[in-house]
């Protein structure tokens, strides 16, 4: 008679091995853990310092972002601030008030505001006929490399104006050449300036060449074109160009005089 396999004995053969498996995984782990321990433990022997370090200086540099940023925000609102009540008391007409207001920003402040206070109180100094402080203020503008060249060329032709009866001929040439060319932003203002300059330097010739590319350079405003064409007139340089384009020219001047 054949004898069945007891059912209960292969059970517990399985709870044993599944058991054995579970405590051999277990001490695997615990193993492992150790490992690591002893892994971590030696490189927190051999870096923790550094790590520590470079914790904290991460930290810092974050809070240093924060603070600047917030610090930066509060600098410019100020700076904004200076700015507007200074227009104000301009408009006020009391311009000495402004000015006050508007020096420690051009002596102490960083930037475009900077840049602003300084072409402020040179206008102001213009105004007031300071005329070799104005320029000092404007030459302070086209200095800082840190603006808009657009802005730096602006101050740079403004410095040049408010000083020219002290300047030489030939340095208002210099300086001006680069800033009257043909395409620039201020060729129409910079242009008319240099052109003067050669007539000073007895030039006469360069004078009215100058005048005349001023006066049929559609991209200058109608009173320097005007102005331009004139002189160029006086020294016998024809700027007049095409004769039914100035005479409409002049006609849509003529009507937006009225307007404006």
């Amino acid at each position: 008679m054949a004898l069945f396999p007891n059912r209960d004995s292969n059970k517990a053969a399985d709870r044993k091995a599944k058991t054995q498996a579970a405590q051999d995984e277990a001490l695997l782990r615990e193993v492992d853990d150790a490992v690591r321990t002893d892994q971590y433990r030696s490189i927190w022997t051999s870096y923790g310092r550094y790590i520590v370090g470079i914790v904290i200086l991460a930290l810092l540099a974050f809070a240093a972002y924060l603070f600047f940023t917030h610090r930066g925000d509060a600098e410019r609102e100020a700076d904004s601030e200076v700015l507007v009540t200074a227009l104000d008391q301009v408009e006020a007409g009391n311009l000495d008030e402004a000015d006050a207001r508007l020096a420690p920003l051009a002596d102490d402040g960083e930037g475009g505001a900077q840049a602003q206070a300084q072409m402020l109180r040179a206008g102001i100094a213009l105004e007031q006929g300071r005329n070799a402080e104005a320029a000092a203020l404007f030459e302070q503008v086209a200095a800082n490399g840190d603006i808009p060249e657009s802005l730096r060329d602006l101050a740079e032709l403004r410095a040049v104006v408010a000083a020219y009866d002290t300047l030489e001929p030939s340095e208002v040439i210099t300086r001006l050449t680069p800033l009257a060319q043909e395409g620039e932003a201020y060729f129409g203002s910079a242009g008319e300036i240099l052109a003067m300059a050669h007539l000073d330097a007895g030039d006469s010739k360069k004078a009215g060449e100058l005048f005349a590319k001023i006066a049929m350079n559609e991209d200058v405003p109608n009173t320097i074109r005007g102005r331009a064409r004139q002189m160029a007139s006086v020294l016998g340089v024809d700027a007049v160009g095409d004769v039914d384009d100035l005479i409409e020219n002049m006609r849509r001047s003529s009507a937006a005089g009225p307007q404006q």
